[in-house]
């Protein structure tokens, strides 16, 4: 089951511009392969051939779970193949559309939990790199896209025209600050946890950011604003606009004037408002990300072939001229190569703003990590104690000559850039023995970064405390005592308002005869935890002798996560992973 070849006319539409290792993209070569031979090829081959009423007594049935925003159309679509009697090798289609937040998907299938639909085409392709990397979930197969449209920020008239609408072209980070600055103009976006328009903003608005003296503390600052301002999804955003022109509606500190939304959702919105509430649209001159909905198999080895092979006669149903034109009509675009000038008039752009510009280049899974883990410890606030191996182990060389203390201790102080002034972040050493009879040693007590310590600051006592740490010659692992005793002190201490969390990074197994056992660790883990207080544990295991099963074990008694790392540089990257996972589920509404 699983290898399925292509119906005829696969590969008409356009391909998934963002081939992943991890997420298979079934290739038009692969279905020359496969391809049935005989009778079923020349089925195949006819595609629109109607077979009359009777092919529609035992039609392939096929679901697809769509984005709630493409779903009308795609609905539109389905209900066409099925009057126009559309078959897949001879047999009617019968394709039904369920609309289902792309957000609510992704959690299912990292869950375990496949949706009750064979087809599954979210917003973006971040969707599935998210599933991907999970790494438990059931399989995606991306076979192709069916529409884009890019991010672009909306604003209510009165206020594009005081920004020189249209004639005046701003950059992200500059339409940002507009929107942010004073309280005449304020900014909302659909919660980029949650999100892929948001995500996409923020990723831009953080790479561009970081290109400038000062960047990330200004985007800190516009994340902590924004975050005041978020709403679940981008139909709810949408609602947050002036329900008129009437200075009580404009005035209403709930409102926004500025949004940051797609062309597609602004095209909709002016579709049914009056003049006073459509809105203008700002393509930011340095590029707008765009969404670009692939369409793709659930858990592909599992689908019959007669329901793999119906599923990819729709897709080339849908990417047809015919059905295009649905697409567009609804405001997506489905050629980049063409612009069409009355879907940006009617999603409120206009000359000279760059609207035909190409979209940016998907931006790398590193940098939409790092921006989305900015963003939960940004948003929440974080209060992270961080407890590091400091066995004679930490002496080994890893590369380029360096030690695994010494690369720990850079990717650590890497991780800390991230952190903003009222995070509250502490750190502490263990090994064996090393204050009496403790295996643990407090080195930094967690407190708020921003707060004087000295002639300087928390962020700087860390910082020194982070390049000063070093192995314990013959000094042995107490993982044990010393995740319990952290764990005790992290929830005893815990800060309402903000994301709690505790991170122990070791790179051995526990080598303390005279301490609890795994077992009784664990208990004592379950009984200390508190969904009320919630304090994910995250253990990193670094390098091959670490087990990241018992990391995995003894962070899931917390409801945190295990991980495992060959190369401690990549302890930075992790962290943010786990912190984003983490941030998502216990993240205070």
């Amino acid at each position: 089951m699983g290898r399925h070849s292509l119906p005829d006319h696969h590969g008409a539409g356009a391909a998934d511009p963002r081939p992943r290792a991890r997420r298979r993209t079934v290739a038009v070569a692969t279905a020359l392969v496969l391809v049935v031979a005989g009778g079923t090829a020349a089925a195949v081959q006819t595609g629109l051939i109607s077979f009359g009423a009777s092919c529609k007594d035992d039609p392939v049935r096929v679901t697809v779970a769509a984005s709630p925003d493409l779903s009308p159309a795609l609905t539109a679509a389905a209900e066409r193949a099925r009057e126009q009697n559309v078959t897949s090798d001879g047999r009617c289609i019968a394709v039904t559309v369920s609309a289902q937040e792309s957000y609510k998907v992704t959690d299912a299938l990292q869950t375990g939990r496949k949706p009750d639909a064979q087809v599954w085409v979210p917003d973006s392709s971040l969707w599935l790199d998210r599933v991907a990397a999970d790494g438990t979930a059931p399989e995606v197969t991306s076979v192709g896209n069916v529409a884009t449209t890019p991010v672009a920020m909306a604003m209510v008239p009165a206020a594009a025209k005081s920004l020189g609408w249209p004639d005046k072209a701003y950059s992200w980070l500059e339409l940002a600050g507009a929107a942010m600055r004073g309280d005449s103009l304020k900014l909302g976006a659909a919660d980029p946890a949650r999100s892929a328009t948001g995500l996409l903003a923020l990723t831009q608005l953080s790479t561009a950011a970081a290109k400038v003296k000062d960047g990330a503390t200004q985007a800190a600052a516009m994340m902590k604003t924004l975050s005041q301002r978020v709403s679940d999804t981008d139909a709810q955003v949408v609602d947050t606009l002036p329900r008129d022109s009437s200075g009580t509606e404009q005035g209403n500190p709930k409102r926004n004037q500025a949004l940051i939304l797609t062309e597609q959702a602004a095209f909709a919105h002016n579709a049914t408002a009056d003049s006073a509430r459509r809105l203008d649209l700002f393509y930011p001159k340095d590029g707008s990300p765009a969404l670009d909905y692939p369409y793709a198999l659930v858990d592909e080895p599992e689908l019959s072939t007669d329901e793999s092979r119906a599923a990819l006669r729709f897709l080339t149903y849908v990417q047809q001229p015919a059905q295009q034109q649905l697409l567009t009509k609804a405001g997506f675009r489905t050629d980049d190569s063409t612009v069409p000038t009355a879907l940006v008039r009617q999603a409120g752009g206009r000359d000279p703003q760059p609207y035909t510009e190409p979209t940016v280049e998907p931006a790398s899974e590193s940098a939409v990590r790092d921006a989305l883990g900015t963003w939960t410890i940004t948003v929440q606030s974080a209060r992270i104690t961080t407890v590091v191996d400091a066995s004679g182990s930490m002496a080994e060389p890893v590369s380029g000559g360096r030690s695994r203390m010494d690369v720990t201790k850079a990717s650590l102080l890497q991780a800390l850039a991230t952190f903003t002034p009222e995070d509250e972040i502490g750190l502490w050493e263990f090994s064996t023995k090393l204050d009496g009879d403790k295996d643990y040693r407090v080195l930094v007590p967690t407190e708020r970064l921003g707060d004087t310590k000295g002639n300087g600051t928390q962020r700087d006592v860390l910082s020194s405390a982070f390049s000063n740490l070093q192995p314990v010659p013959n000094g042995a692992t107490g993982l044990y005592d010393t995740t319990l005793a952290a764990y005790k002190e992290a929830t005893s201490t815990y800060a309402k308002g903000k994301f709690n969390a505790l991170v122990i990074l070791t790179d051995g197994v526990n080598q303390d005869p005279g301490s609890i056992s795994r077992t009784q660790l664990i208990t004592d883990l379950r009984r200390l935890t508190n969904p009320e207080k919630p304090v994910p544990l995250i253990v990193i295991a670094v390098g091959s002798d670490a087990s990241k099963e018992e990391a995995q074990q003894i962070a899931e008694a917390t409801g945190g996560s295990g991980h495992q790392v060959d190369d401690p540089s990549q302890i930075h990257t992790v962290i943010l992973q786990a912190i984003v996972a983490a941030g998502a589920t216990e993240a205070p509404r």
